[in-house]
């Protein structure tokens, strides 16, 4: 037990301290002052100072949180670990509350006994805190078509404001000023990263939440191929789908897998290639390439047809001028020339077009 006991006695705000044994003032027969201060404002996890002046012939002090007593003169009487004296003395008596919370917000009071009369001044303390999501929706798998509910929700205070956009990519139609984000008949385009915002004047939290919209694939129209006998050929399907689509090739009614007669087949995210490396005339005629995945599928035809070599036709007027704009290569170190003149001897147009033709025809 502390020594002496203070008692304290609070009768509306006035509060009177006596020591142990020695009557209690009623209210009505003392006189008290009585002071109320501005309100604190103070963030959570701050340190809090609550000071109060003390005057000539005081003969005792207080610190009062509601009430409970915090200090009374030197001796703590709560059990708080961050409640702690900084000065008493004539003049001024000082507490601290470090790490404050929310649960030390209210009302304060500084009770000072004189040889006359007590002496109160109060305070109220508005403690803010940082606002912070407590609630959000996980990331969603949906399917196309379906209504997609968002929720987001939040603690703090003042209370925070909360918004949801649309982030990645980024939609500004899709949007909402409260809690809930409410998309009915989701289409792929509104699949993303959807961003939930709190805020209030101390600061803001943001989480995010991913949406992903599946869908039946859809496949590009399919480009006819030409192929000369002997080459290599490769037949293309692109195929847009969530999941990704798996890809099946067909000839005629006829599946064909990888490694069939000579065929390769890669398939790479949504593309899918069905490559010839040696094409035959057996070859030549109309694939089919379906994308399938658990949402439905989708198809496209491809001709691969043979393509015919032909040999270029040029005129005469066509060989001498092509012949003029090589003349460097006729006239070069290569060319014959005359023993007396010393000239180049230049050959004549229809020497040129047999050359050309001969270049021409061993290409084929």
């Amino acid at each position: 037990m502390k020594n002496p006991v203070y008692w304290v006695v609070l009768t509306g705000i006035s509060i009177a301290f006596i020591q142990q044994g020695l009557p209690v003032r009623s209210q009505g027969e003392s006189q008290s002052d009585n002071k109320q201060m501005d309100n604190i404002t103070i963030r959570q996890g701050e340190t809090l100072f609550l000071s109060c002046s003390q005057g000539d012939l005081v003969t005792h002090t207080a610190w009062l949180n509601r009430s409970s007593i915090l200090y009374a003169g030197e001796d703590k009487w709560s059990v708080d670990p961050r409640v702690s004296l900084v000065t008493l003395n004539q003049d001024e008596f000082t507490i601290k509350i470090e790490d404050v919370d929310l649960a030390d917000e209210g009302q304060y009071i500084c009770a000072v006994q004189t040889s006359s009369r007590p002496r109160t001044t109060s305070v109220h303390i508005i403690v803010q805190v940082p606002p912070k999501i407590v609630n959000l929706s996980k990331d969603l798998l949906v399917n196309e078509g379906s209504n997609v509910t968002l929720m987001c929700l939040a603690n703090g205070k003042p209370e925070p404001a909360i918004v949801w956009r649309m982030l990645s990519p980024s939609d500004d139609s899709v949007s909402s000023d409260n809690e809930v984000l409410e998309i009915p008949f989701i289409s792929r385009s509104r699949a993303g990263v959807y961003e939930c915002t709190a805020a209030n004047e101390i600061a803001v939290d943001t989480q995010t939440v991913e949406l992903t919209v599946n869908y039946a694939p859809s496949v590009s129209d399919g480009r006819d191929v030409g192929v000369t006998l002997g080459q290599r050929g490769v037949l293309y399907c692109e195929a847009d789908a969530v999941p990704e689509a798996d890809f099946e090739w067909y000839r005629d009614d006829r599946r064909i897998f990888n490694g069939f007669d000579g065929i390769e087949i890669e398939d790479a995210g949504g593309l899918s290639k069905l490559t010839f490396f040696n094409v035959s005339e057996a070859d030549y005629g109309n694939y089919s390439c379906v994308a399938i995945n658990k949402l439905g599928s989708a198809n496209t035809s491809i001709v691969l047809y043979a393509e015919t070599a032909s040999v270029l036709e040029m005129t005469s007027s066509d060989v001498e001028q092509t012949a003029f704009e090589n003349r460097d290569f006729w006239e070069g170190p290569g060319a014959v020339q005359d023993g007396n003149s010393g000239t180049s001897t230049v050959f004549t147009p229809t020497c040129l077009l047999l050359i050309l033709l001969l270049q021409l025809l061993l290409k084929f």
